[in-house]
């Protein structure tokens, strides 16, 4: 006569073979060996219902999928990295319109305005890296580029660095509004984060490219 396991001995067997998640949803031989060791130990008083055997292979069949459909997602994301790296490429050497602070080594700086409407008067704040105002300057009015040359009332260049630039905008003597300026600054590299593009400028400053809200060759 046979004798039948104890169910801690079915359950300690089980157990010896179970395999982890991971492995249960990249290895189909070790879920039929699972399916096969439970009917092997099973009561044989109370076996097991042929539904349940039903059920846990259809659990396993999504868990499978959900697997599938993970790895097909990363290897989406993955081309969607690299398309966007091949095309943020292309950005390196141009210059991008931003917000924040510009380089200056004696070109001039390309300042990118839009004062309100009603604006009757309209004036540059430059500071420098340290946070000093260093210049103001009135400027046309207008959407029109500007060119700010970094030369001082004397005529003489101010040092080469980094300058960050506001616009002033005034109506009858009074103030509208003080932003920071949009300026062009070079590309020096591009990189790819988390899915992001991101863009290293001139200045040493790291922005994402959706920040970009222009972009032109070198003047």
């Amino acid at each position: 006569m046979d004798i039948l396991p104890t169910p801690a001995a079915a359950a300690t067997a089980t157990a010896a073979i179970a395999p982890s998640s991971a492995v249960l949803s990249s290895d189909f031989e070790v879920f039929l060996q699972m399916l096969t060791a439970q009917a092997e130990y099973q009561d044989p008083l109370e076996p097991i219902d042929s539904s349940e055997y039903a059920s846990q292979l259809a659990q396993f069949s999504m868990v499978e999928q959900q697997v599938t459909t993970n790895d097909l997602m990363e290897q989406i994301l993955s081309a969607l990295g690299a398309n966007d790296m091949a095309s943020a490429a292309n950005w390196i050497g141009m210059e991008a319109l931003v917000q924040g602070p510009a380089k200056f080594e004696g070109t001039p700086v390309t300042i990118a305005p839009n004062p309100p409407i009603t604006a009757d008067e309209v004036t540059l704040i430059v500071t420098n890296a340290q946070g000093t105002e260093v210049q103001r300057q009135a400027m046309p009015l207008g959407a029109e580029p500007y060119l700010w040359d970094g030369r001082k009332a004397d005529g003489s260049s101010f040092a080469h660095g980094e300058y960050s630039f506001q616009i002033e905008s005034k109506s009858n003597g009074e103030v509208l509004l003080t932003e920071p300026a949009l300026a062009y600054t070079r590309v020096t590299e591009a990189r790819v984060d988390n899915g992001s593009t991101l863009l290293v400028l001139g200045s040493g400053y790291l922005i994402d490219a959706a920040n970009v809200l222009g972009l032109r060759e070198p003047a």
